[in-house]
């Protein structure tokens, strides 16, 4: 009697039974939404590397899985914010955040940024795992279409809704830094108000002051010069030549 054939394992069956070495598991995130959600990420990401390039105790990305399964599959329990931040870690690239493999460490700060088939599920489902499971202290959610920003902070368990400054202005603790919409982006801002720049931007302000500068200087010249001017024909209607008087 023939012996009937084995049931040939699917790919997901192999991929579940692999035991990823640590690190070792990549992103799994879909395409973003628009160009728009795109340079927004780039954007933050950039600026907080930038604002904290000294330090080396951060990991700052964006649209990159989380992987927080308590039975440490891949398969199970997973998220990808469009951004965020995780404090006191190793200051280094991944393929993903690996709770397990992260000292069970998750994002101190989130930023969603809605969109029309997103919008219900970072204000609803996202946000309760994000407060109940990540406890993630500071959570924020950014719209690059209308730009409606609203934010929250962890108390007692429990998101609390920040309040807006005068000016709109959102704080988060964790980072030190506002977050409010600058020329149509999302921005932070230092605790005195001042815009984090790029460094281009940094460079860009630099030689602005330079050619102001310059500016102020030429105007200074050109008000002595009208001086001098003025005095030398007063000199000469007086009789004075004023080549003669030095």
């Amino acid at each position: 009697m023939s012996q009937p054939l084995a049931a040939t394992p699917s790919l997901e069956d192999v991929t579940e039974s692999i035991i990823f070495p640590p690190g070792d598991i990549y992103s799994d995130e879909p395409p973003l939404e628009s160009d728009l959600h795109r340079e927004q990420i780039d954007l933050l990401i950039r600026l907080i590397k930038w604002w904290w390039r000294d330090r080396q105790d951060f990991y700052a990305t964006g649209n990159l899985t989380i992987y927080f399964s308590p039975n440490q599959k891949k398969s199970e329990e997973f998220r990808g914010p469009d951004f965020f931040v995780v404090l006191d870690t190793e200051k280094k690239d991944r393929k993903s955040w690996v709770v397990w493999q992260e000292d069970g460490k998750y994002p101190n700060v989130i930023i969603e940024l809605l969109s029309n088939s997103t919008a219900s599920v970072d204000k609803g489902l996202k946000k309760q795992i994000y407060q109940n499971t990540f406890r993630t202290p500071d959570y924020f959610w950014f719209d690059p279409n209308n730009l409606e920003l609203q934010g929250f902070h962890i108390v007692d368990g429990q998101y609390q809704e920040l309040v807006p400054t005068e000016s709109g202005w959102l704080w988060s603790q964790q980072l030190g830094l506002y977050l409010a919409v600058y020329l149509g982006k999302l921005r932070f801002f230092t605790p005195d108000g001042q815009l984090v720049m790029l460094p281009e931007e940094e460079s860009n302000q630099q030689l602005q002051q330079v050619n102001q500068q310059l500016e102020q200087t030429n105007q200074q010249l050109e008000q002595e010069r009208q001086r001098a001017t003025i005095l030398a024909e007063r000199l000469r209607a007086a009789g004075i030549d004023p080549e003669q008087i030095f």
